[in-house]
Parts: structure tokens; C-alpha cells; sequence
């Protein structure tokens, strides 16, 4: 199982960070988690698409992939495309196509939308699944783990402080793990370096890898704030960064 980081920001431009994407592949699965870039990855041949939850930097781009897969390959896509998500995303996808037109729930291939919700699971392929768990950010927010064989990669999205989704991570190979500002901004609804080193400590990860950067948070020592709380390999994400899970 190998993942890409397209995009390790948020919705607060940079000039080396673009708004969140993840992009897992394994020997039959292409699945995009979040949409923004598809930096140096083949995004026409995306099996699935995982949503975490509905801000705009997570899942504004959903148009522009569903278009550009219909438009911007050659032949155009005709094979299903299955989309994860929270409840609500079959009516907020509605709510797109009144604005720009039916073509977003018809793009000229199905779209096989599976709302999910924490503690649920679905079969991606025979030998991959997703698992989803409730986080402490907006009332529909996701965590994904993607499960191949014994190898757990567990994507935060966004989240707040939780011991509980520690303990629901647990074992996990590799923490993708949100690590949004400093201490001295920190919130209910995102966590700082040393939250995020807690949280996996917590996991007994056996990796961290910090993402969603806000450009205050990049003023501090992140990884060392991180790895004094979790004890274990950090890494601070950039665009483009590719790692392996369970070599």
C-alpha cells in the first residue's frame, strides 16, 4: 500500500502547500481521499473517491475531478465511480448541480455514492476496505482507515482532541494525522503538534505523518513539539511525498 500527499494545506493558500488530497494505491485500488491537486499521480485512473466531511477545502474540487474525468481523458470514463462519504452528500451534490448544472449527478458515468457513517465499513475490493469513525470537528466529520491484509493506514481528516479515536487507530502502520496551528490558537475542533504527537501515542502508531498545515502552525518546531508527545518517527508532510505502508 503506497501514499501520496497531493495536499497538505487547507483552505489558507501557500505558496508550497495546496488544500488537503490523499491518494492511496495498492496492486486494483486508486482512491483519492479529499479532492484538490492530483500532483504527479494518474488521477484518470481513480477507482474510488473518500470524502471526510464537507468543508470547502476538502471537497470543493469534486466538480472540477468529476468533469475532468468525463472531458479531460481520452476515451472518457465510462466505468463506475463509487464515492465515500458522510451523510448529506447526495444532497449537497444536488445542491451543485442547480448551480452549475445536471451534469454533476449525471457526469456521463454512474456515480455509486455510499453514505457512511462512524463505525461503518465497505468493501472497496476483495482485499481492501474502509473503515469510518466520528470526529470531533463539524457534525459529519470522518476518519478513514484503509485496511489491506494486516496493513492499517488511518487518515484523520480534521479533528479536535480525541482519546477515543487513539484507541479506534490503534496498531495503525501509519498516522495521517491533521496538525492545523500552535499552542497558542489552539481549538475544539483542530489539534496542535503536541495533540497530534499525543493522539498518536495514544494509537500506538507506528508512524506519524503530520498534514493540513494553517501557515501559523509552520512558525513553530513541529516535529519536535509532535515527537516529544508521541515518541515515535515523525514526518511533517509536503507536496508530493510518497510512503509505503507495511514494506
Amino acid at each position: 500500500m503506497e501514499l501520496t500527499v497531493l495536499g497538505s494545506g487547507t483552505v489558507a493558500p501557500t505558496a508550497h502547500r495546496v488544500a488537503p488530497a490523499h491518494w492511496v494505491a495498492t496492486s486494483d485500488l486508486r482512491l483519492l481521499m479529499d479532492c484538490a491537486a492530483s500532483l504527479g499521480i494518474p488521477w484518470h485512473r481513480i477507482t474510488h473517491l473518500a470524502i471526510t466531511h464537507f468543508h470547502v477545502d476538502h471537497w470543493g474540487e469534486v466538480p472540477h475531478l468529476l468533469f475532468a474525468l468525463r472531458w479531460g481523458v481520452e476515451p472518457a470514463r465510462k466505468d463506475p465511480l463509487p464515492v465515500i462519504a458522510p451523510a448529506g452528500f447526495s444532497e449537497r451534490l444536488q445542491y451543485l448541480a442547480s448551480a452549475y448544472g445536471d451534469w454533476v449527478r449525471d457526469p456521463g458515468y454512474p456515480l455509486d455514492i455510499h453514505e457512511i457513517a462512524g463505525g461503518e465499513s465497505a468493501q472497496l475490493t476483495d482485499a481492501v476496505t474502509i473503515e469510518a469513525y466520528h470526529t470531533p470537528h463539524t457534525d459529519e466529520s470522518l476518519a478513514y482507515a484503509v485496511r489491506e491484509g494486516d496493513r492499517r493506514l488511518v487518515y484523520t481528516g480534521d479533528t479536535g482532541p480525541s482519546e477515543e479515536l487513539g484507541k479506534w487507530a490503534r496498531g495503525c502502520d501509519l498516522l495521517l494525522c491533521e496538525c492545523s496551528l500552535p499552542d497558542d490558537r489552539a481549538t475544539d475542533i483542530h489539534l496542535t503538534p503536541r495533540q497530534a504527537g499525543q493522539l498518536a501515542h495514544g494509537a500506538h502508531a507506528g508512524r506519524l505523518v503530520l498534514t493540513h498545515f494553517y501557515p501559523p502552525v509552520e512558525a513553530v518546531d513541529v516535529i519536535s513539539e509532535a515527537g516529544s508527545a508521541y515518541g515515535g518517527p515523525v514526518h511533517m508532510a509536503q507536496d508530493g511525498d510518497r510512503f509505503t505502508i507495511g514494506a
